[in-house]
């Protein structure tokens, strides 16, 4: 390795050679005597040298210093914090709240209140890694997936004009809020499409999103970049949602699309759970209070509501546990329960249409089979054990 001395000298050397080079040139002379006025040489030598001297003292100096500095007010790092860096999925999709890998990353080392498993992208792989590290618990999330909350495709919406522009949905807005009747549907110009990192999205032969939830993170890239504010990001289990935002008028949204939601309220009649109400021209469905039980979903006069669960399974009834009390019989739908009182009921499985409501109803837990009769129970046993502990205080 080279010397600082020496490389200062090999310097000074190429400029003393670069000086004599120089001074071997004439230089010109002023008047008409010549020489008289003007100087005949320059000592290009030493203002070279001083030069060269003075700019690498000068960074010699602020290079000591800058380095002290760094020394003296050096912030200590977790090694955690890297460790947990190279585990996440690296998209920066900012899914987890934060702005990128890195401030998760010091967050979650940093934080005991931060949960490890925040990277959605990652899964529950990264998640156990990262409670690894961390030394947390990586509690079972619900996956969440962006649902389109619209879906009046080109087919079954109608166009204000023609739009020959940017096929963008951000440049066709500037065109008077987009080509659209209904300024609250999917301009269906692919713009969320281009956004997935993950190449969860595909546009459809109808111009609507398509989400593949297999590859769907929730990483919320595409709810950000839609400006009509279409997509939203839900839990997995909710799968029942009224496909529609628009606030018009029921016959303004039979007129721009022929699968809006006219808020008939229908959905609110026939739901044992209140989940649904009108509001601002649309039905809301209370995802806190929906049982997912899809019987708003056959009674939608227009197909506004979507049920992500297209085969339920089955209710059936333990005979252990059932009492014959015919709460089964009177809260079903269909008709599909049945039996003497005091004695085990049974459901018709060819009527049955698995909606859960018996299940949740039961004062016995003696249903099982529909697809959220767990959570149905553990709603149940949490209230039980509520009750207990508020009469033993």
């Amino acid at each position: 390795m080279l010397e600082p001395i020496n490389i200062i000298n090999g310097i000074i050397q190429l400029l003393s050679l670069l000086a004599n080079v120089i001074d071997s040139i004439p230089l010109p002379h002023a008047g008409v005597g010549g020489g008289i006025d003007a100087l005949e040489s320059v000592d290009l030598v030493g203002t070279l040298t001083f030069t060269a001297i003075f700019v690498l003292g000068t960074g010699a100096v602020f290079g000591i210093g800058l380095a002290f500095a760094a020394k003296r007010f050096a912030v200590q790092m977790d090694p955690r914090i890297e460790q947990v860096k190279e585990e996440l999925a690296g998209a920066h999709c900012g899914a987890c709240g934060f702005a990128g890998c890195q401030q998760y990353a010091e967050a979650v080392v940093e934080n005991p209140d931060v949960s490890p498993n925040l990277c959605t992208p990652g899964g529950d792989k990264v998640a156990a890694l990262v409670a690894k590290i961390t030394g947390k618990v990586a509690e079972k999330m619900d996956p969440i997936f962006s649902r389109i909350m619209c879906q009046g495709g080109r087919s079954l919406s109608e166009r204000r004009f023609k739009y020959e522009g940017v096929e963008d949905c951000r440049a066709s807005i500037l065109a008077g809020g987009g080509d659209k009747s209904c300024v609250y549907g999917c301009l269906g110009y692919g713009t969320c499409v281009r956004s997935c990192p993950f190449d969860a999205m595909t546009m459809s032969d109808d111009n609507l999103p398509l989400v593949d939830i297999t590859k769907c993170t929730g990483c919320r890239k595409c709810e950000q970049a839609c400006p009509k504010n279409v997509i939203e990001v839900l839990p997995g289990h909710k799968a029942v949602i009224v496909s529609c935002h628009s606030r018009d008028k029921g016959g303004d949204t039979r007129k721009n699309c022929s699968i809006g939601c006219i808020a008939c309220g229908k959905c609110v009649k026939v739901c044992p759970f209140d989940a649904p109400a009108v509001e601002n021209n649309f039905s809301v469905i209370d995802l806190d209070k929906c049982q997912v039980c899809g019987l708003c979903v056959g009674n939608c006069p227009t197909k506004a509501i979507i049920d992500f669960i297209p085969v339920r399974p089955k209710a059936f009834i333990s005979a252990e546990k059932c009492i014959g009390c015919g709460t089964c019989m009177k809260v079903c739908p269909v008709d599909a329960a049945s039996g003497e009182k005091k004695k085990t009921h049974s459901v018709d499985q060819s009527r049955c249409i698995g909606c859960g409501i018996c299940t949740a109803k039961c004062p016995k837990q003696a249903i099982d089979g529909t697809f959220n009769a767990h959570e149905v129970f553990a709603k149940a046993e949490a209230k039980k054990q509520a009750k207990e502990a508020a009469a033993a205080a």
